[in-house]
């Protein structure tokens, strides 16, 4: 990721309005399905609305990201919800995918097709992915997010490979965003299938 993009996000989360506090509504949607402990990985997960979240649930988490605001401000937040996080000053796109083995995995509007490669081995088996990206069917609403960003409609299901897909949704699916959202598991060798 170019210098400038750490610079921009830095810039953004240095005005605290910016920052979202509340989980993504996905996340919360899947309470049941979620570990209740073991280690989870926020991929740009800025200034910690999911981590945060997570680590309430008993969750040992790691936010990875590029912007050292974002993780200032996610560390501020933590200690006022009295939880604890680790966070990883990473550029996902250069440097090598933070250490595994993870329970979840958990990726909110950042796209970076390589690491769908890396994700399989990064999970312990059992293991949970959880993705929620905006796709170019967005487009017809929204300028932003750019093209670059974006998934082709469809393609989400087709970066999982080696991965049991558990739930996968596209579409207007909060009325304002088209997103494509999937939840996709690591199987073990001794478990059933789980059920969408």
């Amino acid at each position: 990721m170019p210098n400038e993009d750490r610079e921009k996000w830095n810039a953004k989360y240095s005005q605290r309005e910016f920052a979202v506090c509340e989980p993504s509504p996905l996340l919360v949607e899947l309470d049941d399905l979620l570990p209740r402990y073991g280690r989870a990985l926020d991929i740009a997960g800025g200034a910690g609305r999911h981590a945060i979240w997570l680590a309430q649930r008993g969750l040992d988490v790691t936010i990875a990201d590029i912007s050292e605001m974002g993780l200032k401000c996610a560390c501020s937040r933590a200690a006022d919800a009295g939880v604890s996080i680790r966070t990883l000053l990473v550029d996902l796109e250069t440097e090598p995918f933070p250490q595994g083995p993870w329970d979840l995995i958990v990726s909110v509007c950042y796209l970076w097709r390589p690491l769908f490669r890396t994700f399989p081995a990064a999970l312990k088996p059992g293991g949970i992915l959880v993705v929620v990206q905006p796709t170019r069917g967005n487009l017809s609403r929204h300028e932003k997010p750019p093209a670059q960003y974006l998934l082709d409609d469809g393609e989400l299901p087709n970066l999982v490979e080696g991965l049991e897909i558990v739930r996968y949704h596209e579409g207007w699916l909060d009325g304002q965003h088209h997103e494509a959202r999937l939840v996709a598991w690591r199987p073990t060798d001794d478990s059933a299938p789980r059920s969408t």
